[in-house]
């Protein structure tokens, strides 16, 4: 395993305080596991996943002030950079020891994204902690990042598997996740793949938007203009047809009030993509 560099960001006492009221947890907590495995779930239900600011015409910040302001202030979610640089900040800050990781996301046709595709976290215990709050579906409980056989969540089966140049393969239900890079990484890093994310044509995330959360039963998920909700492996749509009535979803469903609805922006691939 590659040398543990402990994430430096903190964030004030007061903010933690909001922080976890954001979250619906209430202190004071112990950095063990338990908390750690708290945390990661009361996060997962509390803050969605959503790509909104990407079209809303918002600029994704890196930096830790920013994004505490985001998800807490303005009760808002965000994508992996957003979700797991503040989760990953609010445990360092409880006493965790954090480290960055960055990863390239499976792109469904046998391939992996580019470098820095994704921000996952490390926290060392007794040994070492895979975290990740910010890739929409994924474990809602920390997975042994050493281990190489089956883990569970209790809702899906989870495999890491060696790679070449000491990478790890995340597999979900038997399907590659992300392709984890273990060097230890800053937040900044991860600064130019954001921009990347935000405007390229070629990104997942200027061609959709989405906005999503677990529920006790399953998970909603807003996609532009369709509700989708599974309960209890039951799946069913709702289209909306005013923006009003998307306005008020997001509020009803994942607590977002927005000043004016976003729209699903027109991108051009270049005629050169596959």
């Amino acid at each position: 395993m590659p040398q543990i560099a402990d994430l430096s960001d903190r964030i004030a006492d007061d903010a933690v305080t909001n922080y976890l009221g954001r979250i619906g947890v209430a202190g004071p907590l112990q950095s063990d596991f338990r908390t750690l495995a708290l945390l990661q779930q009361a996060h997962l239900d509390a803050v969605p996943f959503e790509n909104l600011s990407i079209h809303l015409g918002e600029p994704i910040v890196l930096t830790l002030d920013a994004l505490v302001d985001k998800i807490v202030g303005s009760r808002r979610g965000g994508f992996c950079y957003e979700l797991n640089g503040a989760f990953g900040a609010l445990l360092a800050t409880l006493g965790f020891r954090v480290t960055l990781m960055a990863a390239r996301v499976f792109d469904g046709k046998g391939g992996w994204g580019p470098p820095y595709d994704h921000l996952a976290l490390r926290v060392d215990l007794d040994e070492p902690w895979l975290v990740d709050v910010g890739f929409g579906t994924f474990s809602r409980q920390p997975l042994r990042l050493t281990a190489r056989d089956e883990q569970s969540d209790g809702e899906a089966r989870f495999l890491l598997i060696d790679a070449d140049h000491g990478d790890v393969e995340v597999h979900m239900d038997d399907k590659p996740n992300y392709l984890l890079d273990l060097r230890p990484r800053a937040l900044a890093d991860f600064i130019a793949t954001c921009w990347w994310q935000q405007t390229s044509p070629l990104s997942h995330f200027t061609r959709s938007l989405v906005c999503s959360l677990p529920t006790p039963t399953g998970r909603v998920t807003l996609s532009d203009r369709v509700l989708i909700r599974t309960d209890n492996g039951e799946r069913s749509r709702t289209s909306f047809e005013s923006d009003q009535e998307i306005l008020a979803a997001y509020e009803q469903y994942f607590g977002i009030r927005l000043s004016m609805c976003p729209h699903l922006r027109a991108v051009q691939r270049p005629a050169s993509a596959s």
